[in-house]
C-alpha cells in the first residue's frame, strides 16, 4: 500500500510540472504573437492657452485580428487625431483609419488598414470567460515607444463592469501584476496559447507611486462594443458643462451642454461641419476650450446620465439614416445634419 501511494503522489508530480496543453513556452510563444503586435502613432491638434492650436502626437500599441486588416487599440491613442498609422516588426508603415470607437465607454478602437504587410500574422481573440486567477499571461506593446517589449505575469482578479473602474462603465477588467508602462496603451494580453485575451490602458494602469493595480479590458469587452454592437466614431473629444459654465456662457434655459475641443479630420463630426475650439479662457478659475456647443444628439441632451443613451441611439440607426445634431456657435442655435456612414 505504501508503495502504491508513492507512485501515486509521483505520477501527480509530473503531472503538475506538465506544461498545460497547448501552451508553449515563453520564447517560442513570443516569436509566434509578435508580428501580430503593432506600435500605432496618432498625429492630433490641441488647444493651449499659451500656443492656441498646435500638432501633437501620440504612441501606442495594437494587435492585429483579422487579416483584412483590423487592428485593436485604445481609443485615446487615435479618437480624436487626424492622422493615423501602424508601425509593423519589420518597420513597414502602414495608414489606418478609425471605425469605431468607445473612448468613454472602454477606451476601445478598432482600426481598418489600408493594407496588411507580407509577414504580418493574426492573432486571434480568446473567450475571456475561460480565464481564471492564476492563470499565466504575455503582455507585448511598446512601453516607453520601445516596441516589442514583453512582460509576464499572471492573472490576479477579475473585475465586472462598473466595479474597479467606474469611470468605464461597460469594461470588464482582468487585473494583473505584469509590468504595465507608458506606450502600452492598445497592446494585447496574452494567453500562454497565444491568444488575445484583453486590451491594455496604461492610464488606467498608473496611479501615483504605481499603486493602481494592473487592470486590462477583457477581450470579450472588446468583441461586444466594437463587433456585436454598432459603435460609431464621432471623433469628438471636449468635455461637458457643469451647470455653472453653462450659465456662464448664455446655454438656453435648463440646457446641458458639451464643449467641443478638437474635431478628428474625416470622423462624422467633420463631415456634418462640426468645429473644434481654436483658443481657450480661463472662467471661473477653469481653462474652457471655446468651440461649438452641442445642445443635443437626436434630440436627446448631451448631459452625463444621457451619454450612453445617445451612444445606444445612434448605434441602431441603419447606414444612410440621416441623424441631427442642435448646437449653439457665436450665440446661434443651429442644427447640423448627417447620414449614419
Amino acid at each position: 500500500m505504501r508503495r502504491w501511494r508513492s507512485l501515486v503522489l509521483a505520477g501527480l508530480l509530473v503531472l503538475a510540472a506538465a506544461p498545460a496543453a497547448g501552451a508553449q513556452d515563453l520564447g517560442e510563444l513570443f516569436r509566434n504573437i509578435n508580428a501580430s503586435v503593432v506600435v500605432v502613432r496618432g498625429k492630433g491638434r490641441e488647444v493651449t492657452a499659451a500656443r492656441g492650436v498646435s500638432t501633437f502626437n501620440e504612441t501606442g500599441s495594437g494587435v492585429l485580428i483579422s487579416a483584412d486588416g483590423k487592428v485593436i487599440t485604445a481609443a485615446h491613442v487615435v479618437h480624436a487625431m487626424d492622422d493615423i498609422s501602424v508601425v509593423f516588426p519589420g518597420g513597414e508603415t502602414v495608414s489606418a483609419r478609425v471605425v469605431a470607437s468607445e473612448p468613454a465607454a472602454a477606451d476601445l478602437s478598432l482600426l481598418q488598414l489600408d493594407r496588411v504587410p507580407p509577414g504580418a500574422t493574426v492573432s486571434p481573440m480568446a473567450d475571456s470567460n475561460t480565464v481564471r486567477a492564476g492563470d499565466g499571461i504575455v503582455v507585448v506593446g511598446a512601453p516607453y515607444r520601445l516596441p516589442h517589449s514583453v512582460s509576464v505575469g499572471s492573472i490576479s482578479a477579475r473585475w465586472a463592469p462598473n466595479t474597479a473602474y467606474p469611470a468605464m462603465p461597460l469594461a470588464e477588467f482582468l487585473q494583473t501584476d505584469a509590468t504595465i508602462d507608458a506606450g502600452n496603451s492598445g497592446g494585447p494580453m496574452f494567453n500562454m496559447r497565444g491568444e488575445v485575451i484583453g486590451i491594455v490602458n496604461d492610464n488606467i494602469s498608473r496611479g501615483q507611486g504605481r499603486t493602481r493595480p494592473g487592470l486590462v479590458v477583457t477581450s470579450n469587452t472588446a468583441k461586444q462594443l466594437l463587433f456585436e454592437k454598432r459603435s460609431l466614431w464621432s471623433g469628438v473629444e471636449g468635455i461637458v458643462l457643469s451647470d455653472q459654465l453653462a450659465d456662464l456662457l448664455n446655454l438656453p434655459p435648463r440646457a446641458n451642454g458639451y464643449m467641443v475641443k478638437t474635431v478628428a479630420k474625416g470622423s462624422s463630426a467633420d463631415q456634418i461641419g462640426l468645429r473644434g475650439s481654436t483658443e481657450t479662457k480661463n472662467i471661473s478659475g477653469q481653462t474652457v476650450p471655446l468651440g461649438d456647443i452641442i445642445l443635443s444628439v437626436e434630440g436627446i441632451s448631451p448631459a452625463p446620465a444621457n451619454l450612453g443613451k445617445i451612444r445606444d441611439v445612434m448605434g441602431r440607426l441603419a447606414p444612410g439614416t440621416p441623424f441631427r445634431v442642435t448646437i449653439l456657435r457665436e450665440g446661434r442655435v443651429l442644427e447640423l445634419t448627417g447620414q449614419i456612414p
